[in-house]
């Protein structure tokens, strides 16, 4: 038996704050009260002043493993992801090879199990021609957490534009169906309209509104026809809100949405600055899809907070636009970007609980992570309000060793991590030792 107890912290859970202690055994949350006192082999841990919040569960992270390492990998992007307070991360399978059989699929698992200090999970992927292959994951809904259409440009075998193959996949799986959705007709012709494109302020031109919402109302169609379970990635637009609702709990939701950091934090104007650096897909676009964007999510038309974190190398970064790979390293500061707009004013400590750790849990139907409660495990993140972080490469934990956030002074702090009761992160060290879990499905 082993035990930690975290005395005096604000614990923000379930839409309130309040000082508690916290009794963590064996890994899991044995008691929360107001003035637990420590009994035999217990390690107390002085929280006064400190927030507490339950880990961060991001479900949207390209990690590049297999095969693309040399931009990054799960066990440095895992790093990464517990020093920024996310304690659990859902892969995408578009690495290589893709995830595009259950052998590949497990193949990633293993590597996870070996090196990954953060709890994981990894996306089943589909290709015009697998969908056989897909639907063998609906033996594995406990342990899966869901498949993964790209529905827009993607590399390789990626794009899924065979439209029986999709009624298949909206009319077999037992899982989530997670979509990118930009049109590839139109972002085709956008193409043709600005033949000398040569810098990334014509992102947003060539992958435009049109293309995001015609993909979005697709999908829609689709699941709407067959009952499917759909979670449409990344929003990037005010247009495709129409398309999502507030009038009922998350929980009973069919179609659920995600926003990522990116999109909430920069607009089309940041193009003059950051280049490449911002460049992704979908694009940032215009300001006015950002306020609505902000709309939206404290409405609660869009359900979690993510972010599409895809590190690519400084050098790719730094080809001329046309070239320059579509993408935003972004997992080790999702948190603190949204702790900065809780200082603003801008959104509540509760709902950037609710939006990043409780709304993933429900969605995906996790089990036992995603709250504080008693009995579920330890997956905590300490937080320190009064004190200001600033970002530079001696501190940037990605592969790829670069941020669009360096120089930045956030106005938090990540204090320390727990993963299944483990500290796996304490003000700038990262305890290599811990390994995350697999993250388990109530379905």
């Amino acid at each position: 038996m082993f035990s930690k107890l975290i005395k005096g912290a604000t614990v923000v859970n379930e839409g309130q704050s309040k000082v508690q202690d916290v009794l963590i055994t064996n890994g899991r949350i044995e008691r929360i009260d107001s003035d637990i006192q420590p009994k035999g082999n217990c390690t107390v841990i002085n929280a006064h002043g400190l927030h507490l919040l339950p880990g961060v569960i991001d479900d949207q992270v390209h990690f590049r493993e297999p095969g693309l390492t040399h931009k990054a990998n799960i066990a440095s992007e895992a790093r990464a992801a517990v020093a920024g307070g996310t304690t659990s991360f859902m892969e995408m399978p578009n690495t290589n090879p893709p995830a595009l059989t259950q052998e590949l699929l497990e193949d990633k698992y293993r590597i996870a199990a070996g090196t990954s200090v953060a709890n994981y999970s990894f996306f089943m992927g589909v290709s015009n021609s697998n969908a056989d292959e897909v639907l063998r994951t609906n033996d594995k809904k406990k342990d899966v957490c869901g498949v993964k259409i790209f529905m827009g440009s993607s590399t390789g075998d990626m794009l899924v534009d065979n439209y029986i193959t999709l009624e298949k996949i909206f009319g077999g799986s037992e899982l989530l169906i997670a979509t990118h959705c930009e049109d590839e007709s139109i972002i085709k012709a956008n193409k043709e309209k600005y033949p000398d494109a040569n810098d990334a302020s014509f992102h947003p031109l060539i992958r435009d509104v049109e293309a995001c919402f015609s993909s979005s109302f697709s999908a829609i169609q689709l699941a709407k026809q067959n009952d499917t379970r759909l979670h449409i990635l990344h929003i990037s637009t005010a247009k495709e809100l129409q398309l999502f609702t507030n009038m009922m709990p998350l929980a009973d939701k069919r179609i659920t949405s995600e926003v990522c950091v990116h999109h909430l934090h920069f607009t089309a104007d940041d193009y003059k600055q950051y280049g490449n650096q911002i460049k992704c897909n979908p694009a940032i676009k215009a300001p006015e899809n950002k306020a609505a964007l902000w709309e939206a999510l404290l409405d609660d038309r869009l359900d979690i907070i993510a972010t599409d974190h895809a590190p690519h190398t400084w050098e790719e970064k730094q080809q001329p636009y046309q070239k320059a790979p579509a993408g935003v390293p972004l997992v080790q500061h999702s948190l603190l970007l949204m702790l900065q707009y809780v200082k603003e004013g801008k959104i509540s400590i509760e709902k950037v609980v609710e939006k990043m750790s409780h709304a993933p849990a429900i969605c995906f139907q996790i089990a036992e992570r995603g709250y504080i409660r008693e009995g579920y495990y330890a997956d905590l993140v300490l937080v320190n309000l009064n004190e200001g972080y600033t970002v530079s490469k001696q501190n940037i934990l990605y592969k790829c060793g670069w941020s669009p956030f360096e120089g930045h002074a956030f106005p938090a702090t990540i204090h320390t991590t727990f993963i299944n009761g483990e500290k796996a992160y304490e003000l700038g060290k990262v305890y290599d030792d811990v390994r995350g879990m697999r993250i388990r499905f109530e379905r």
